[in-house]
């Protein structure tokens, strides 16, 4: 008899979600989770003594408003810190520019009118296009053979979205749906702080430059979340990322989830064909009568239930995924912070970038195309202790920074090239705040090989996959399980490598659970 209803692998955020989800609708569900806490990526870590920041995602700007109101998160304790957080892209002459409210919905500092109109108009038309993927972001993809009328019946609301747009529009939006970011910028934008502040959020934590050819439709999917029927704003939760993570498993304990912690899965069972339950490292078993892995889409083909379980084109599509992680992430202990010329104070507390225009971002990725590091890093800065006084000791501060491009396969090694990486980092700061690297009293990098082996992410991506155009929608992660269930019966997937995507969204946790309440298999 199995022991419980549903096993769900992985105390990440989706993992909790969809285990959450599932035990208030009566199933009985045990999480088990390797580390000795949960919340994956979405972790709140000490990083040095009383200096606490979000260790790897550290802005919330995805998490789906069905899952804050599915679970009740406001009621298990989710707060901000701060929300609505302003983007300024800092400029080593001191002329800055700071993009207001949600996707630069106004304009601040030394801007011309007519670029600032341009950028209205091409705001405007960008968030209409991402409009049209916003409904997907909570639906099954649908099979592209072999469906039924449900799978129709989504095609053919796609193509309605994208029909709705009328004639003209929709002619913009398929020619523009393949193109890179950087040549619709150049088309309609000519300020350098500008065009390099939106091709960075266009490429952040991907393997792609704005050059790269799809890398528009990575913005896309930044923009397609919205809260309240706006489109989604920054924010920074009090207490960190690990407070998300920390509301949703309230929220699932409140259901009834039984969350176990120290409970590493060694493989899938499999019994006639079908997934029966997990064995632990320990050595012990736990039958269910479903098997939910919000773990990397690889590790759980490959390592947890192995290729023998699988044929060959699948398991060679699995290994084919593109998961290169790219991204650095530096954590600064300051006892202060220098002054920053020609910013208004307050403004230090939202997200600021430092992307000096679309050529920059470009010539910070060409390196990494060939194992090198950037010699002149682009970077998303946030100093949380700002607005959350609980990150750091009184009167000193915690800065948490983003820094592109890092390759996963770095020639040199990063054991060698991470203290390397990391003063390039510090001397990019240095140029915008002069006498901030005389104010560090420690500092923790985490390179994309320290993801891998903290949070069991293979390449450090983490997103679980590439955004691109071949690894989105139904061909995420691949063909064959790109509805949440997989080749093995009883088997399915909720994590980040699934549809949508990464960033603390949840929406996968949430779409994995409503196939598996209809009966999917």
């Amino acid at each position: 008899m199995p022991s419980c209803d549903v096993l769900v692998i992985g105390g990440g955020h989706n993992g909790l979600v969809c285990a959450a989800l599932l035990a208030k609708r009566g199933r009985k569900v045990v999480l088990l989770e390797a580390a000795g806490e949960i919340g994956g990526a979405a972790r709140t870590v000490e990083f040095a003594p009383g200096f606490r920041v979000s260790h790897v995602a550290h802005v919330l700007n995805h998490l789906h408003p069905e899952v804050i109101q599915a679970l009740e998160l406001k009621r298990h304790g989710l707060t901000l810190a701060a929300a609505n957080l302003p983007t300024t892209a800092l400029a080593a002459d001191g002329r800055h520019l700071t993009l207001h409210g949600a996707f630069g919905e106004r304009l601040s500092g030394d801007i011309a009118p007519d670029e600032a109109a341009a950028w209205a108009a091409l705001r405007g038309k960008l968030l209409r296009f991402a409009g049209t993927l916003r409904p997907f972001l909570t639906r099954t993809p649908p099979r592209l053979r072999g469906g039924g009328r449900g799978d129709a019946l989504t095609l053919g609301k796609l193509g309605w979205a994208i029909r709705r747009l009328g004639r003209d529009e929709m002619r913009e939006f398929l020619r523009m749906v393949l193109m890179d970011v950087a040549d619709v910028l150049e088309e309609e934008l000519s300020d350098p702080r500008l065009m390099g502040a939106v091709a960075f959020d266009a490429v952040l934590g991907t393997h792609l430059g704005p050059r790269s050819p799809t890398s528009l439709m990575s913005l896309f999917h930044r923009l397609a979340g919205e809260a309240d029927g706006v489109p989604a704003a920054l924010a920074l939760p009090k207490g960190g990322m690990g407070a998300v993570a920390a509301a949703i498993a309230a929220a699932a304990r409140a259901a009834g989830v039984d969350i176990r912690v120290n409970a590493a899965v060694a493989r899938i069972l499999v019994e006639g064909d079908r997934a029966v339950g997990v064995a632990l490292a320990d050595g012990s078993e736990i039958l269910a009568s479903i098997v939910v892995s919000g773990a990397n889409p690889r590790t759980t083909f490959l390592d947890l239930l192995g290729p023998r379980a699988l044929d060959t084109g699948f398991v060679r599509r699995v290994s084919h995924i593109r998961m290169r992680g790219n991204a650095a992430k530096l954590h600064l202990a300051l006892d202060g912070l220098p002054e920053l010329s020609g910013l208004d104070p307050a403004l230090l507390a939202g997200r600021l970038v430092v992307a000096p225009g679309v050529d920059a971002v470009e010539a910070a990725f060409n390196p990494a195309k060939y194992g090198e590091a950037s010699p002149e890093p682009v970077l998303e800065i946030v100093i949380p202790s700002l607005t959350d006084p609980d990150c750091a000791p009184p009167g000193r501060h915690v800065m948490s920074i983003v820094a592109q491009y890092a390759p996963a396969e770095l020639r040199a090694g990063w054991d060698t090239g991470g203290p390397a990486f990391r003063d390039r980092i510090l001397a990019v700061l240095e140029r915008h705040w002069p006498g901030l690297s005389a104010r560090v009293l420690a500092a923790e990098l985490l390179t994309p090989a320290d993801l891998e082996a903290l949070y069991r992410m293979p390449g450090g991506h983490w997103h679980h996959g590439e955004l691109a155009i071949d690894q989105l929608l139904m061909l995420r992660p691949v063909h064959g399980a790109g509805q949440y269930a997989t080749p093995v019966p009883g088997l399915f997937l909720c994590g980040a490598g699934s549809h949508p995507g990464g960033g603390i969204m949840g929406a996968a946790g949430l779409n994995a659970a409503r196939r598996i309440l209809a009966g999917g298999s």
